[in-house]
């Protein structure tokens, strides 16, 4: 399913969000910065896409890691997936965290994230005095076996 979104560049040097290939989820992000940056081990570093988007509304734009950077040099988003939602018009900003023990550095053009257009509700939320039974009931963390 394809659907048409605005983008606008906020810098000459931005690049456009790009599909790796023909089904990928996320569309790849760019770092938009005046030459390298370092990220030193365990600090958070926001990184300019100098992109903005005009997303529909009903979606949101989540941002998550990409899987070579994450696993090759311990840069991941700091809050695991950003959320962009659809009333949102500024810069889309990545907080990268470095989590290895070495000074990591990015380059303005590098692929820093994914980003997935998604459908998302909005609950009404009705206060109760009981919710119905189920099997699992109120069993959390590792109540269904680690199997």
């Amino acid at each position: 399913m394809t659907a048409d979104v605005k983008i606008k560049k906020l810098s000459e040097k931005a690049v456009i969000p790009t599909y790796g290939s023909e089904y990928s989820a996320g569309a790849d992000l760019y770092a938009c910065t005046d030459g390298e940056i370092s990220i030193k081990p365990h600090e958070t570093y926001l990184v300019p896409t100098g992109v903005a988007v005009e997303l529909p509304v009903g979606y949101a734009g989540l941002i998550y890691a990409r899987s070579g950077l994450a696993s090759k040099k311990g840069l991941a988003p700091a809050n695991k997936v950003g959320v962009v939602d659809c009333d949102y018009r500024g810069e889309i900003k990545v907080a990268l965290h470095n989590h290895s023990n070495e000074v990591q550095s990015i380059s303005s053009g590098e692929r820093i994230a994914q980003f997935v257009i998604t459908p998302y509700l909005t609950a009404r939320f009705q206060e109760c005095e009981a919710l119905s039974e189920t099997v699992r009931g109120a069993g959390g963390f590792g109540s269904t076996g680690s199997k």
